[in-house]
């Protein structure tokens, strides 16, 4: 099963190839809900001090007005993505006055879906799209699911090294842009197979608060950990689980999302952005001349297509993101997994993200064979068994035709990543061993479940006598206080205080500039003519 992992890794350390593992760039997006002291959901515009939702680069707005979204620029080092993002956050804590970031990722308590603002971008046609799109998810899910938070990894492995991997060891005769496609739809293939190891290691969402949902009635496994608190006793990540955010009704719309190459993915995404569906078309698109969706179509942009990793092309203006791919090709991936960490200001920690890195390129080196529509259901079983009873002892997974203990294999794996840590440490210097010390980090956490962090904040709650919203706003006070003492270097502040500005001035500038309406701007995007 990881034979040509091992061949490969041999045949890299010894052509000496493993300097061609630098470079590769980290990028992460945190998503944070604003709250008042109280920890109630912020009804406060988004703050002007920090610039325009719009067209700010580095902050920015998700589902609602209130959930905040810091994106890093892409970094040489997930260290130094790291880093930018606690800046990020330092800077707008700074601004913030007396609001707090809820620091877990399901949401503060909820005064059901009247008390969740819909983010607003401007009156620009950009500004109301994106409004507009909003307003269909909140018509086609509900709003309460799309205030879920969580962490993105985005990645893409080194540029210098494709030639060498195509060149050496793949003997690929490709064009250069077909065979990188190629490499990373198997990468995306395998976060797929194994992705619920991440939710096993770095979920950290096994309680909710009550209200979060709303009158409907819990999975069954799910039990009462107090008169405020539902709770998984051995769940991960309940917001990748059953009651998180997902596309519930693909199965009933048809929907075939594939990912064997990247032409099967455009095409999935394509089909689905331009078939109209009943229930959808008795929501409407224009009531009373007011929007409620952008179209009727099983997804109204990409976007709407939840999945755990996205293949991933910078947009350029209006462009749609199925047509970036097609003409430009994936250029990263975004891993959309990982939980807030409630145990660190920046919402997961150094190890965690060499982890990460450690396990996008074994997803790179391991085999990765054509996922069937069967392998996808048990793809989508796997998450959900791991989501909702990670922790279970003797919980099995299905592996192909064989069922197998989510530790045994959780060891197997994390096992077979060791070369691959020791080559990225070989990388960047003799005596490097971040990536050896993030793999022995999650190696404790198979072997001891009471260390990860779903186990650990259920402990904490207990041993507390504290409810989820508590322990939430505990931890949500403590992060506070920790980003109220950072330093900001004056040239950085300078920059974030300028970018704020340009933004704004930006915004204007787009509103001033609408030639035409609405209606028009939507027919143009989504013929791809803007």
């Amino acid at each position: 099963m990881y034979q040509r992992l091992e061949q490969r890794l041999r045949a890299l350390d010894t052509q000496n190839l493993t300097p061609y593992l630098r470079g590769s760039a980290t990028g992460l997006e945190k998503e944070s809900l604003r709250v008042t002291p109280q920890s109630r959901l912020a009804h406060t515009p988004h703050p002007r001090v920090l610039g325009s939702a719009l067209t700010h680069p580095w902050i920015t707005t998700d589902y609602s007005e209130a959930l905040l979204e810091l994106i890093t620029p892409p970094q040489r080092s997930s260290e130094d993505a790291l880093d930018f993002l606690l800046s990020i956050e330092a800077f707008v804590y700074q601004q913030l006055h007396d609001e707090l970031l809820w620091t877990t990722s399901m949401p503060c308590v909820l005064d059901g879906e009247d008390d969740i603002p819909i983010a607003e971008y401007g009156q620009s046609n950009a500004g109301r799209m994106k409004h507009i799109y909003r307003q269909g998810l909140a018509w086609r899910y509900g709003k309460t699911m799309q205030v879920i938070a969580g962490v993105h990894f985005n990645y893409s492995i080194a540029e210098d090294f494709w030639p060498i991997w195509q060149k050496e060891l793949q003997e690929s005769h490709k064009s250069a842009r077909s065979f990188t496609n190629e490499q990373y739809m198997n990468i995306t293939r395998n976060l797929l197979r194994y992705g619920w190891l991440i939710l096993y290691l770095f979920g950290s969402s096994p309680a909710v608060c009550r209200s979060f949902l709303s009158g409907r009635t819990p999975p069954a496994t799910m039990q009462e950990f107090d008169k405020y608190t539902l709770y998984e006793p051995f769940g991960t990540s309940l917001r990748m689980g059953n009651i998180g955010y997902n596309n519930r009704k693909e199965k009933d719309t048809g929907v075939n999302v594939g990912y064997n190459s990247l032409e099967e993915y455009i095409a999935g995404l394509s089909k689905a952005i331009n078939t109209s569906w009943p229930p959808y078309e008795e929501i409407g698109i224009k009531v009373n001349n007011e929007y409620r969706q952008l179209n009727t179509n099983i997804l109204q942009i990409e976007n709407e297509y939840y999945s755990s990793v996205r293949p991933k092309q910078p947009l350029e203006g209006f462009e749609k993101p199925s047509l970036a791919l097609s003409q430009r090709g994936i250029r990263y991936l975004e891993l959309r997994s990982i939980d807030i960490n409630a145990f660190h200001p920046a919402g997961l920690t150094r190890l965690q993200l060499a982890f990460l890195e450690v396990f996008m390129h074994f997803c790179l080196f391991q085999e990765s064979p054509p996922l069937s529509s069967s392998d996808m259901l048990q793809i989508s079983q796997n998450q959900a068994l791991v989501a909702h009873q990670g922790r279970k002892p003797g919980l099995l997974l299905q592996r192909s035709q064989e069922s197998i203990d989510i530790c045994v294999w959780a060891g197997e794996l994390l096992k077979n990543m060791s070369g691959v840590a020791q080559l990225l440490d070989q990388s960047r210097g003799e005596k490097h061993n971040l990536y050896r010390e993030a793999l022995a980090n999650q190696q404790e956490l198979v072997c001891h479940q009471d260390l990860t962090p779903s186990a650990r904040m259920l402990e904490e709650m207990r041993e507390n006598k504290e409810s989820f919203f508590c322990f939430a706003h505990r931890k949500s006070l403590e992060h506070r206080e920790y980003f109220l003492q950072q330093h900001i270097p004056a040239a950085l502040q300078h920059t974030f205080e300028q970018m704020a500005k340009t933004s704004l001035e930006k915004q204007q500038v787009i509103e001033k500039a609408d030639h035409m309406s609405l209606d028009q701007f939507l027919e143009r995007y989504f013929a791809g003519t803007l």
